[in-house]
């Protein structure tokens, strides 16, 4: 039986805010990998591009922030967390438009870039790019 803490972070990212304007959507992957680099050069690059917006930026993003869902440390398991942020970075994706930049330098294929993003990257008509280049040629890099 799911917790409550589950339940609630579940709710969140199915139904919290996840919109941001077009050209701004900053990603990075760090599942499944021994350091947290993508995710500190991202924040890093957020910093000196404040137009530009990642999940934690949304109202979805924050919410799951403050209920302590970057870590196992909040009660939940890290299968767990990477399901709720799974739902909340597809709605993410399906939201977007415009160019996307991602920080995901040695990307796990279990990684939530590379099942859940990577994938609605490319279902969404309304995005054409990852780091300047066409979404599709960037995709490769990631085919077994």
């Amino acid at each position: 039986m799911p917790s409550e803490l589950f339940k609630k972070a579940f709710r969140v990212a199915q139904d919290y805010d996840v919109s941001t304007p077009e050209n701004s959507i900053v990603l990075y992957s760090v599942s499944f990998l021994p350091t947290k680099e993508n995710r500190e050069n991202a924040f890093n690059y957020v910093k000196s591009h404040p137009e530009r917006m990642m999940i934690e930026h949304t109202d979805c993003g924050a919410k799951l922030v403050e209920m302590g869902l970057l870590s196992s440390d909040c009660g939940l398991s890290n299968d767990e967390i990477s399901d709720i942020w799974s739902i909340a970075s597809k709605r993410f994706i399906e939201a977007a438009k415009g160019d996307v930049v991602a920080f995901v330098k040695g990307a796990d294929p279990r990684s939530v870039f590379r099942t859940q993003e990577l994938p609605s990257i490319l279902n969404n008509e309304h995005i054409s790019t990852i780091n300047g280049e066409n979404k599709f040629n960037f995709a490769k890099k990631f085919s077994k």
